[in-house]
């Protein structure tokens, strides 16, 4: 008997935003414990870090056609909040709300 996949599994893919965003200083983000921690000399091999990562945050709309072209169902992934609430506390960040925002909505737009 072949094995099968079920009808309605989600087929996706996971993101970490440190990791996908990049961005890091624009739209009124703060610095993270990674942005910090990979700007640390002899932290991090090369002295890589995650300025640019694969510019998810401008490219969002990219990528998510990208997943919806391989048939994906499927996206988690996770917020900066330092890009949310950039000091800690306080003041929200209307421009990083507003990413999410459009993030969400292109997920929706997909059916994720």
């Amino acid at each position: 008997m072949k094995n099968k996949f079920p009808n309605d599994f989600f087929w996706g893919t996971a993101t970490a935003s440190y990791q996908i965003e990049g961005a890091t200083d624009k739209d009124g983000k703060s610095k993270s414990i990674w942005d910090t921690f990979t700007h640390t000399p002899g932290k991090v091999k090369n002295n890589e870090n995650g300025d640019t990562a694969v510019d998810h945050y401008h490219r969002y709309e990219e990528d998510i056609e990208l997943m919806a072209n391989i048939n994906l169902n499927s996206y988690r992934f996770s917020l900066a909040w330092t890009r949310i609430i950039p000091e800690g506390i306080g003041k929200i960040n209307p421009k990083g709300v507003d990413f999410y925002s459009r993030l969400i909505d292109k997920c929706l737009e997909k059916k994720y």
